[in-house]
């Protein structure tokens, strides 16, 4: 696998995304010298004798209750221990890994006053392809993600589960022992530090961003091949139109949109001469709709680059003052309502999906046989894909309602507005993967439409689409198991090997430049 230099406070977006699809993550050595310091001002606030949260105090409502020197690293190890409440399935291991990478890349800013060993040994795991077991439910996203990262704050201790690179799970003192590892002694504010953040919920909206730039892009390709299967017009595509009203989003995705349609012999063949006026919105309003969701895309990906390189535990320590400063950056609404904007971007690129399917199975619509079978009424074509893509849509429909306006009080009272952006994060893959399969079925419904033009040909890039159809998925002439076919588009979806297919054209892409 390659190494990603992980430089705290300055990862892109590619690179996160590079760690997330199996890359792994090297902390940059200077940064050494900076967690040092911070350590070191911990041991100046304890040998004052201060009391500062976290450090030698309860947590929560019982920040109140100070704790003895003696019991100050029995503190730090009770709090993961009790904290360790997550349920539910576990996180996924691409994901938990982000988890452990952001994480790490938090903890280096020198501003949490962790050691360097506990780092060091973070980032050992990282490496060593052993990946803490974290149940996936149980954070409402402020006060940090406490129960998950707990879990995974507990492997370091040796507590709990950790999973191999075999995909086999072991007890995680013997993983870590097996692996020439020695788990943690937590120092002061170390157990807290680990705990506070918002690690879970970024990671799960970044790995969702990443698997939503294939589906944006792939649905602006199949939104082309619909128009030409549609015969419809590139008019509405026109440059001058788009530059009036400036939106960038919508400027790009007509750019896009015009480059997958040049030199089409399908368009040219009814450029003059054709009775209708105007296309369908779904058609027509591609640029409209397409571009709001990427400028919104765009902006999530920009708030979720910023909180990947901040720094969100409590308190932060200032080593250059010795300060210990209490405040509340564990709170993940910029993450709740990044989340919430991905959601309504996925719901209408699945939305506008959804309605070329049916334009293009409806011959009243289409002007193509119903359903596009040759032989309607003893086959029923491709009548029950849309009626999947439709029970997609709805479900995402379902899913998209803002997690970020919900809110219920925790720990007393004392933490009494959260964000539920783990909520609003975790979501997102199961809508991601409806959206793909929605652009699936399109694409395998497109392709199925242009076949009724024989020799005629669209534009080169959207001919090699087709290709890539047929390579896979034989044309539909009678009803047959159609299963295997939406799952072999939809995999051309995913593995962003339709997206590979167009060549040269230019594919908005969602990193902040």
């Amino acid at each position: 696998m390659s190494a990603v230099v992980v430089r705290p406070g300055q990862v892109t977006l590619t690179e996160w995304a590079a760690v997330y699809r199996g890359a792994v993550a090297v902390l940059d050595e200077s940064c050494f010298a900076r967690i040092a310091a911070a350590a070191e001002a911990v041991a100046g606030i304890l040998a004052r004798g201060e009391p500062v949260y976290g450090i030698n105090t309860g947590f929560g409502r019982l920040a109140s209750v100070r704790i003895e020197a003696a019991d100050l690293e029995r503190l730090q190890r009770n709090i993961v221990l009790s904290h360790c409440a997550g349920v539910g399935e576990a996180m996924p291991v691409a994901v938990a890994r982000l988890m452990l990478a952001l994480k790490i890349a938090n903890l280096a800013q020198g501003a949490s006053g962790v050691r360097p060993e506990t780092i060091r040994l973070m980032s050992a795991l990282l490496q060593s392809g052993l990946t803490p077991v974290v149940p996936s439910q149980g954070s409402v996203g402020a006060s940090g993600d406490l129960a998950p990262l707990a879990h995974l704050a507990a492997a370091l201790i040796g507590v709990g589960q950790i999973e191999l690179p075999s995909g086999q799970r072991r007890p995680a003192l013997e993983a870590l022992q097996t692996a020439g590892l020695a788990p943690l002694t937590l120092a002061p504010k170390e157990g807290l530090a680990l705990l506070n953040g918002t690690q879970f919920s970024t990671a799960n909206a970044l790995a969702a961003l990443f698997d939503i730039e294939a589906v944006f892009q792939s649905a602006l390709v199949t939104g082309a091949l619909s128009t030409e299967a549609a015969k419809g017009s590139d008019t509405p595509f026109d440059p001058r139109i788009h530059a009036l009203r400036g939106h960038r989003g919508q400027i790009e995705t007509a750019a896009t949109l015009r480059a997958l349609m040049a030199g089409s012999a399908i368009r040219a063949s009814h450029r003059t001469g054709d009775p209708r006026v105007q296309d369908p919105y779904c058609l027509r309003c591609q640029p409209q709709v397409m571009g709001a969701a990427l400028d919104l895309l765009r902006y999530a990906a920009r708030t979720l680059q910023c909180e990947a390189n901040g720094v969100s535990d409590n308190p932060l320590i200032f080593a250059e003052t010795g300060e210990a400063l209490s405040g509340g950056n564990f709170h993940a609404e910029p993450v709740a309502f990044a989340a919430d904007a991905m959601a309504i971007a996925l719901c209408e690129i699945g939305s506008l999906a959804e309605r070329r399917i049916a334009m293009l199975v409806d011959p009243a619509l289409s002007g193509l046989p119903a359903f596009l079978t040759p032989n309607p009424g003893l086959n029923s074509g491709l009548m029950l894909p849309q009626v999947t893509a439709a029970a997609l849509v709805s479900e995402n429909k379902q899913r998209a309602h803002p997690a970020s306006i919900d809110s219920i009080p925790t720990s007393a009272n004392q933490e009494d507005h959260v964000s539920m952006a783990a909520h609003a994060a975790r979501r997102l893959h199961g809508m991601v993967d409806n959206a793909a399969s929605i652009v699936g079925i399109e694409l395998l419904t497109a392709a199925q439409g242009c076949d009724f033009y024989g020799d005629l040909r669209s534009s080169t890039p959207l001919e090699a689409v087709r290709k890539a159809v047929r390579a896979r998925i034989a044309p539909l002439v009678d009803d047959r198991y159609l299963h295997n076919d939406l799952q072999a588009a939809i995999d051309l979806v995913r593995s962003r090997a339709l997206i590979r297919a167009v060549g040269g054209v230019p594919l908005p892409v969602l990193e902040p430049s």
